[in-house]
């Protein structure tokens, strides 16, 4: 796959300092998954599609204006990383729990030598500072129930969700919905027929009985 080109359909000029910010992420990212699982191993020689361009088809639903960014669970950095590279105005910050990720993310990021260095947060989701972000972003982490009650103290007052989720995403929102009222449109995945990125605007917690304890036991799951 062509990913410049696929990054150009996305509306993406990538220059030439971000297209070797991105190589230099990709390279120091090989280096470190020999010691740390940072990626899943079938995915790795297919690293340009699977990661870096499934993050950056994120850039074109970011709302005007937005300025500060908060990946939840960022991981290896997607795809809170391909943001910062893409989007270098944003004030990101990358929420992990993992030191060793975390300490992947920081040096990472200096390596890609970006304009405006993301601020790594080690601690769970739901027990640091509240990150006050106008997008919040997460990836391969959690169910979207759990996601939505992580992501409410993260998020300002107007702000917008934009989770990867796969094939089951329907299955999930379903299980959601019953303890959220949510506003979202679903955009197909640019690198995946059976995936989709979902756009979440509003949603506030549904006050029928036993949407309480249904939040409370979707918030204990996976947690980064």
């Amino acid at each position: 796959m062509n990913v410049q080109a696929k990054l150009r359909d996305l509306g993406l000029d990538v220059s030439r300092e971000t297209w070797g910010q991105l190589e230099a992420y990709v390279e120091i990212l090989l280096k470190w998954q020999k010691a740390i699982n940072l990626i899943g191993p079938a995915t790795i020689d297919d690293i340009w599609s699977r990661h870096i361009l499934d993050s950056a088809q994120v850039v074109p639903h970011l709302p005007e204006g937005a300025k500060r960014l908060a990946d939840l669970g960022a991981g290896a950095g997607f795809p809170g990383l391909v943001l910062a590279a893409l989007r270098p105005d944003l004030d990101v910050i990358l929420i992990e729990s993992d030191a060793r990720k975390a300490a992947f993310l920081g040096e990472a990021g200096r390596r890609m030598a970006l304009i405006k260095q993301p601020k790594i947060v080690i601690g769970r989701i739901e027990a640091v500072a509240p990150a006050q972000a106008d997008v919040l972003t997460a990836r391969a982490l959690a169910p979207l129930g759990t996601l939505l009650s992580w992501a409410e103290r993260h998020r300002s007052d107007p702000a917008i969700c934009l989770f990867h989720k796969g094939k089951d995403w329907q299955v999930e929102l379903t299980e959601a919905q019953r303890g959220w009222d949510i506003t979202l449109h679903p955009f197909p995945s640019a690198t995946d027929r059976d995936a989709v990125l979902l756009r979440i605007g509003d949603y506030r917690p549904r006050d029928n009985p036993g949407a309480a304890d249904i939040r409370d036991r979707q918030s204990k799951g996976r947690r980064r």
